[in-house]
């Protein structure tokens, strides 16, 4: 028998599930989005570990935005945002080569100057605290010039030219990068041997530099797996 005494859902009852299914979904998303950029992260990031450049992977960074933007009919968005935490123009330069590709070129100079294993790879660090490349310019400047020797030019065999270092002494053992100036007789310190020279820099007009991570397909991936990652997040707000 129908009995008209027994009330249905209301009008308002309907509005308030329907928030709160709203206000599920929103959570859930937010949420997804801010696995996803964690994932995305760590993803790039060891790529470029995986291609010998995990310090400068680390200046890659990621979050996910804490609040929806809301649209009419109930429509929303939420997204992460992927950045660079450096504004070295030296780290920012290298992430683009190594993403993108390029050809370096030199700009105060004719040549580009390409230390080698007999010298040190880096000069210190500039004022943002970070490893600065050996140049010749950084040799002279940084008093490498009276510590071990001045740079000589010297034609190589294929015409490109060589910065040399007479009368130094390197290590015995075959140790790179460990050059260094005689003693005030003239002599090879402890465990070094004497070279009349060796090759600190060597010019070339231009290189190449080859993308080494793909950024985008990696992102991708993590995108492709945004419906997974949702459902996951959705089954937490559920319970």
């Amino acid at each position: 028998m129908f009995r008209s005494d027994v009330r249905g859902p209301t009008r308002a009852d309907f509005d308030q599930y329907r928030r709160y299914a709203i206000q599920t979904f929103e959570r859930a998303a937010v949420r997804s989005v801010a696995a996803a950029a964690r994932r995305g992260k760590a993803d790039v990031r060891g790529a470029f570990g995986g291609a010998g450049l995990a310090r400068l992977g680390n200046a890659i960074d990621a979050r996910g935005e804490e609040r929806v933007t809301r649209f009419a009919g109930d429509r929303f968005s939420v997204s992460a945002q992927f950045f660079i935490r450096s504004r070295s123009e030296r780290t920012l330069g290298a992430i683009k080569a190594y993403t993108e590709g390029a050809s370096i070129r030199p700009v105060r100079s004719r040549w580009l100057w390409i230390p080698t294993d007999n010298i040190r790879r880096l000069a210190g660090s500039n004022r943002q605290g970070q490893g600065q490349r050996m140049t010749p310019a950084l040799w002279r400047e940084r008093g490498f010039e009276s510590r071990i020797g001045p740079l000589v030019l010297v034609p190589s065999v294929n015409g490109n030219p060589l910065l040399v270092l007479k009368n130094v002494g390197v290590d015995l053992s075959g140790r790179k990068r460990g050059a260094k100036s005689l003693t005030k007789k003239g002599l090879a310190r402890r465990g070094q041997v004497e070279k009349q020279f060796v090759v600190a820099f060597v010019g070339i007009p231009w290189t190449a530099r080859a993308a080494r991570v793909n950024v985008t397909a990696i992102l991708n991936n993590v995108r492709a797996a945004l419906p997974e990652i949702f459902a996951t997040e959705l089954e937490r707000e559920a319970r």
